[in-house]
């Protein structure tokens, strides 16, 4: 996947992880650590929750291998090299 390509799914994906956030009152992030310790296992329970929280963790997930991607990508080039200028006429 190019760089551009990268950026473009990693802010959609954050548009969904933004929708659980607004929803649950927390980062993904927060919510990431807090889920893979345990701390969440009651909520198993309740099955809106449940759906919601396996969603949110894929798109998470997701979200955090297209940024390793993306940072990977970024080291081995000159940011020179990847920025895409569109000069304005």
């Amino acid at each position: 996947m190019e760089l551009h390509e990268l950026v473009i799914e990693m802010k959609l994906l954050e548009r969904r992880l933004t929708l659980y956030e607004e929803k649950y009152g927390i980062l993904s992030e927060d919510f990431y650590k807090a889920l893979m310790s345990g701390k969440l296992a009651k909520y198993d329970e309740y099955d809106e929750t449940r759906a919601d929280f396996s969603r949110w963790k894929g798109i998470y997930e997701t979200w955090l291998r297209r940024k390793k991607a993306y940072e990977a990508q970024l080291k081995q080039r000159d940011l020179i090299e990847v920025l895409r200028f569109q000069p304005a006429y």
